[in-house]
């Protein structure tokens, strides 16, 4: 079974790996992966190298995405995004049985609408989620409408996803795919951590991700100005790392934000284009908590044991556990929220690991030739 991969950016990349690894090794199916998005660009790291360092051979390379990241920039890449796949659907409609889509990135929701008129038999990762504070909301329900296969974390979004399709597709619930990582293989030492990035993680760390809020995005300003007014605060106590934010309207805004955090305070403040999903990993499991807007925080950060304080509403109807605490993006409140919470150790389930997620989607594969 021939099967194609699209994956826009290091993050979905990240959650994509276990199952990556399944399909390589099965004799059963022929694996190629179509990197596009920011996988292509120098600004984002250009982590198409970092695919290809994991092992994985990349068929096709599609550049599509702008620099920019105002409104009319990000409309005219998902315009882009949409008439390159559609030369590239043109040319390979008939060579997929089916083609895995992830997510809610507005390059994976042009990707996979330029490919409806074609009768791609599209596998969407992660659909019928919500997250109201970002225009990806929109995206991810339109890549579901798209697709014939579903692979859900949980049963609340598998019911939502029917809601959308009606009986149209095969809707399984898997978990989250990434929680695989966890147990599919070993993370760094602390000192092997140092020996890759320099990072000590004996010291007492958050690890921070923001990305915009791309729902009245016009406040990201004063948002971004308040996180580093809080990070500026927070590195008297802690080491901060800070994961660079994706390619979202305004994301410009919050890294020059951390790179000025980076020049005025030096060595307490880590700045990363890329960290890979065994070093972000390891320095989850070796910070004191979280601190953001990232989905990582929402779903994979309670296998760790760990905290997260989740800023303004970017994640706001997501489904969480009780390791997440809700927090305005207002200084005093994100300072006290971390003091609070940064000793503290999380114990409870994660609502996200249904259990061998890759065996799932693998056997679906099969079923349903």
């Amino acid at each position: 079974m021939k099967i194609g991969v699209l994956t826009s950016a290091r993050a979905d990349f990240g959650i994509y790996t276990p199952l990556l690894n399944s399909l390589k090794e099965d004799e059963f199916f022929d694996l190629e992966i179509i990197a596009f998005g920011t996988h292509l660009s120098k600004f984002h790291g250009y982590t198409v190298d970092y695919i290809e360092d994991q092992g994985f051979a990349v068929y096709h390379k599609i550049t599509s995405l702008l620099v920019n990241d105002n409104p009319n920039s990000i409309a005219t890449s998902y315009a882009l995004t949409s008439l390159k796949f559609a030369d590239f659907w043109e040319e390979c409609f008939d060579t997929y049985e089916y083609v895995f889509c992830l997510g809610d990135r507005f390059e994976m929701a042009a990707a996979v609408n330029a490919g409806i008129p074609y009768g791609i038999r599209f596998a969407h990762i992660h659909g019928g989620d919500t997250t109201l504070g970002a225009i990806d909301n929109i995206y991810r329900h339109q890549i579901s409408l798209a697709s014939k296969l579903h692979f859900v974390a949980i049963p609340n979004h598998a019911d939502r996803v029917k809601e959308l399709v009606g009986n149209e597709g095969i809707v399984e619930v898997v978990g989250s795919l990434s929680l695989e990582n966890i147990s599919g293989f070993k993370l760094l030492s602390k000192q092997e951590f140092w020996e890759v990035w320099k990072i000590d993680l004996s010291m007492p760390t958050i690890l921070v991700t923001v990305h915009p809020e791309t729902v009245g995005y016009e406040q990201n300003e004063f948002f971004a100005q308040e996180t580093y007014a809080a990070i500026f605060d927070l590195v008297n106590d802690y080491q901060v790392i800070i994961t660079l934010p994706n390619a979202d309207t305004s994301g410009t805004l919050y890294r020059e934000c951390f790179e000025k955090l980076g020049n005025e305070l030096g060595k307490k403040i880590h700045l990363v284009e890329n960290f890979g999903t065994r070093s972000y990993f390891t320095c989850m499991k070796y910070c004191n908590l979280l601190f953001g807007n990232s989905s990582s925080g929402i779903i994979e950060a309670a296998s760790f044991e760990k905290y997260v304080i989740n800023i303004g509403d970017r994640q706001m109807g997501r489904a969480h556990g009780k390791n997440v605490v809700n927090v305005p993006f207002e200084r005093n409140e994100l300072v006290n929220a971390v003091k609070l919470y940064a000793t503290r150790k999380f114990d409870g389930k994660n609502l996200y690991d249904q259990g061998g997620a890759v065996k799932k989607i693998i056997l679906t594969l099969k079923t349903h030739q």
